[in-house]
């Protein structure tokens, strides 16, 4: 029997194939179970903040509970608070709504222990920015504010950072927009209050988005299909070789292919 064209490879060739096939067979099967595992914890995330959203208001966490704000517990639960708006001190964030663009008002409300909390009283369109065009927004004395706990959004939005020296803001900052305005006593989240505060008129309330993209079943699928890409590429690749062996001859000792 005449050698074949091309032959067999190496033995140490095939198992370092082998084990490049394997850790990455490997790899890619961890980071497909990865997105399952993430697929797991999103859906109960949502789960989690559509009960939140849906339930009763409760009274929003005063000062003794500030040190255990947290994501995970708190935000997006539904929350009520008592106090005065300082409408002076307000402050306008860069805001994207359905309603086009524009700003978010953030108002102060102090409490009648002294604390205060920022209200996003919602949106206004860049011809109202200023209080003089929306004075029937301008609520006076006590109110009653409804709306979702939120947390604070230090630094700035992505690539625009908050510049308070200019007073520019693109996240809703709330140590840095009550350094700015001189508040103490600062609750470390805010409010997004619901639609309705102070009547028809701007800022137009309850515009908060509840949105959480679940792409992780996708990622799993394609982790997992590139794993079996590996994984048949390399039975292939073994399957060709034995069946190139069989093929050639034994050889005389001492001899060998190539």
């Amino acid at each position: 029997m005449t050698e074949a064209a091309n032959p067999p490879r190496s033995l140490g060739w095939l198992v370092g194939f082998g084990i490049v096939a394997t850790v990455v067979f490997a790899v890619l099967v961890a980071l497909g179970s990865w997105q399952v595992e993430r697929r797991a914890w999103k859906l109960a995330l949502i789960e989690r903040v559509e009960t939140r959203v849906h339930a009763p208001p409760v009274p929003a966490p005063g000062r003794a509970e500030w040190p255990t704000i947290t994501a995970a517990d708190h935000e997006y639960r539904r929350v009520s608070v008592t106090g005065v708006f300082l409408n002076d001190r307000e402050t306008l964030v860069a805001a994207s709504t359905v309603l086009g663009p524009g700003s978010w008002v953030l108002t102060p409300l102090r409490r009648d222990d002294g604390t205060v909390i920022l209200v996003n009283r919602g949106f206004v369109p860049p011809g109202r920015r200023d209080p003089a065009t929306r004075t029937d927004g301008q609520v006076e004395g006590n109110v009653t504010v409804t709306g979702l706990l939120r947390i604070s959004e230090p630094g700035g939005a992505m690539l625009r950072a908050n510049d308070p020296a200019a007073d520019r803001w693109f996240s809703r900052d709330v140590a840095a927009i009550a350094a700015a305005r001189g508040l103490e006593e600062v609750a470390p989240y805010f409010i997004d209050a619901d639609a309705g505060v102070g009547g028809p008129a701007f800022p137009v309330g309850g515009l908060t988005v509840i949105a959480f993209p679940n792409n992780h079943l996708v990622y799993a699928i394609t982790w997992y299909g590139l794993a079996a890409m590996v994984a048949g590429g390399a039975a292939y690749l073994i399957r060709h070789e034995w069946r190139e062996r069989r093929q050639i001859a034994p050889l005389p000792p001492g001899e060998r292919v190539g």
